[in-house]
């Protein structure tokens, strides 16, 4: 039910756009991707975004009472490099997000920690060049520690490296345009790693206690869709599902990230971020703190925009 959940939402932000989307493609605000037409003469293409949001708060002798000050910053930098020749194509991605909030009452706290690399060669089956062989990697991971807090106590759950996600697949990549990836793989190879000893100690993330590592085989899915769905606002979502058959198959890992851009202005612009995960060795919920459980994560921010403008040679 939770599978079938996360994928209802990804394929309702995927589609829900009207005409006037050809219209609007070269929109500043939009995420740079690739043309439409296979038959464009180059090599290699990058470009990007990044941006910065910052939110404040203060309040002085305010009887319904609060904190008296708090700073939110959060910033998020996207970065790709194209290949494509004859039938060859190589597609390299790179995304980090980072974010952090100060107040009188809690302190310093992060929301927001990931860097993610994605990286997938893909050899031309067909003719119109929708079905490619593929090989794909990808790293996930975080830079600073995590904690879960209770009563202001917190409860030291992640570290850098810790966890960390390798993914090594070999599948069918199905682009029917440049909005739309779809990449099946029946055997990819996943290791989790837990590299701060303290984590490694308690067997977080499924790795058995005392081991800094654990592999897993199975089937991967990974759907990428990126497009202008309405005037100004640009949709830019993920979402990841692995099968471990050596343990519980039934039970899908999901990762899913959706990002929304509302353009104000050449510089400026709102942004809504969802990230879902399940993930099933990941016991850190529930009353006795050793459940799985979906994890959500939602941002709002308004704040600076600024596009790396793709280049191709």
């Amino acid at each position: 039910m939770l599978l079938f959940c996360a994928l209802l939402i990804f394929v309702h932000f995927s589609f829900a756009q009207d005409n006037v989307v050809n219209a609007l493609k070269r929109e500043s605000n939009r995420n740079i991707r690739k043309d439409n037409d296979t038959t464009t003469n180059w090599n290699w293409k990058r470009g990007g975004l990044m941006s910065f949001n910052l939110a404040q708060g203060s309040l002085s002798n305010w009887a319904a009472g609060g904190d008296n000050f708090s700073l939110t910053v959060n910033g998020y930098f996207n970065y790709f490099l194209f290949y494509k020749k004859d039938r060859h194509s190589w597609d390299n991605n790179l995304d980090v997000n980072l974010g952090f909030i100060q107040s009188t009452s809690l302190g310093s706290r992060k929301n927001d920690d990931r860097f993610d690399i994605l990286s997938k060669y893909g050899y031309k089956m067909d003719s119109v060049g929708k079905w490619y062989l593929t090989s794909l990697f990808n790293f996930r991971s975080q830079f600073f520690d995590g904690y879960n807090f209770n009563n202001n106590i917190g409860d030291f759950t992640s570290s850098l490296l810790s966890p960390a996600y390798i993914i090594l697949s070999a599948g069918f990549d199905y682009k029917p345009d440049a909005k739309l990836s779809v990449f099946l793989s029946p055997i990819t190879s996943r290791w989790v790693l837990v590299l701060n000893n303290i984590l490694s100690d308690k067997g977080q993330y499924g790795v058995p206690k005392g081991s800094h590592s654990y592999n897993e085989i199975g089937a991967f899915v990974t759907v990428n869709y990126n497009n202008t769905v309405a005037k100004n606002i640009n949709y830019k979502g993920r979402v990841d599902l692995f099968s471990n058959y050596k343990d519980k198959p039934q039970n899908v890992d999901l990762f899913m990230t959706n990002v929304f851009s509302f353009k104000i202005n050449k510089y400026f612009s709102a942004t809504y971020t969802l990230d879902l995960i399940y993930d099933d060795n990941v016991r850190l919920f529930g009353p006795t703190k050793d459940a799985p459980g979906l994890q959500s994560k939602s941002l709002i921010g308004i704040g600076f925009l600024k596009q790396i403008n793709a280049k191709k040679r």
